[in-house]
């Protein structure tokens, strides 16, 4: 999945092409319009206004830009809405990609002076005072699969090989260890079962009742990365917002008997797939968040969980909020109002994503 996605020669969101859209692979939130970025930057103004300090800057942090037009959005926003505010905001992008930096250059040329970039996570630059957000990043991180053995009562993990010129499924030997060449480079969890570190296990614990209810052939996705990400970005928080908005799930919602096929697919041309080992590098991949792994992982670092919700009901309490400053929907052109109604259609976006918000309220000393 890494090398599918994110390989420099042929991953998928590495290539010129524009695989995002109503000519790419599959939509988002922001292309969809500038609305999206609009009613974010109209709620982030009343967040910075929590971490205002006369001897800190304000930053808004956003992992995983892509071509760099959200951020472009946010900062158009503060320029010409919020003027007293817009001179002293620091807009960082974490992004390890150089070819994604050098697209968010182009697309951000005007506000060169306002952006910085660092490849790593928000503990690798500085402490932040403010906000740090990702917009579809979590779900496509890689993830380990596993798979339930009803008349072992045990867990197995799904690897890929390759026969006959095609990809399959096949089941990992407990024993066996990656020592292919060149694996240590693009695997940065441990291999299955090695030294004893077994993730599945610990996402389930002993829970002997789930377990027996469980379908023989249960599968489901761990996604080490995404809670590593959020626990190293809850400590980069020296006060303000944490947030996520994603694909997810809560644990309970993930067990479901009727997701026995877990939630990797894939998507081509605005097509879904299950046949995620097809055509590597030309079809995007995506498994759900545990968003109930994320909660937990943030409040152990000190954050408090403040909103847990869909898309829609997110961006219509914000909406609400700045008809009230620009006069009522009335004032929106009917643009803006089809990129509202995709934004927060339950058909569409709205119930599609939810977003995750932890906070700290205090800088510490």
């Amino acid at each position: 999945m890494r090398l599918a996605l994110y390989c420099p020669d042929y991953g998928f969101y590495e290539k010129e092409k524009d695989t995002i859209g109503r000519n790419g692979d599959f939509y988002t939130s922001v292309s969809v319009g500038n609305l999206f970025g609009e009613l974010l930057a109209f709620q982030f103004a009343d967040w910075l206004l929590e971490c205002k300090s006369e001897t800190r800057p304000v930053q808004i942090v956003e992992a995983g830009a892509h071509r760099g037009d959200l951020a472009r959005d946010i900062l158009t926003w503060f320029r010409d809405h919020r003027p007293e505010v817009f001179p002293h905001l620091q807009y960082v992008i974490i992004e390890p990609s150089a070819v994604r930096q050098k697209w968010q250059n182009v697309t951000l040329a005007e506000f060169a002076q306002k952006v910085s970039w660092f490849s790593r996570n928000t503990q690798h630059a500085t402490r932040i005072n403010g906000i740090i957000f990702a917009n579809e990043l979590l779900d496509a991180m890689p993830v380990r699969r596993f798979g339930w053995d009803a008349e072992k009562r045990a867990w197995f993990e799904w690897g890929v090989r390759l026969e006959n010129g095609q990809f399959g499924w096949t089941r990992l030997d407990g024993s066996r260890r990656r020592e292919e060449a060149g694996t240590a480079d693009i695997c940065e969890t441990p291999p299955p079962h090695v030294g004893g570190y077994s993730p599945i296990s610990e996402s389930f614990g002993t829970n002997e009742k789930l377990l027996s209810l469980l379908p023989d052939g249960f599968t489901f996705e761990f996604c080490h990365e995404a809670e590593i990400w959020w626990e190293e970005a809850a400590r980069g928080l020296e006060r303000g917002k944490l947030m996520t908005i994603d694909y997810g799930l809560t644990m309970d919602e993930l067990v479901s008997p009727e997701r026995k096929d877990g939630t990797l697919r894939g998507y081509y041309r605005h097509h879904p797939t299950s046949d995620v080992l097809a055509n590597p590098g030309d079809q995007d991949l995506t498994a759900h968040v545990n968003f109930s792994a994320l909660i937990a992982a943030g409040e152990a670092n000190g954050l408090k969980t403040q909103k847990f919700e869909t898309q829609a009901q997110f961006l219509s309490k914000i909406a609400a909020q700045a008809w009230k400053d620009e006069g009522g929907p009335e004032q929106w052109s009917s643009s803006r109002a089809r990129q509202f109604q995709t934004l927060i259609h339950p058909e569409h976006l709205g119930r599609s994503f939810r977003v995750l918000l932890q906070s700290r309220d205090t800088l510490n000393s």
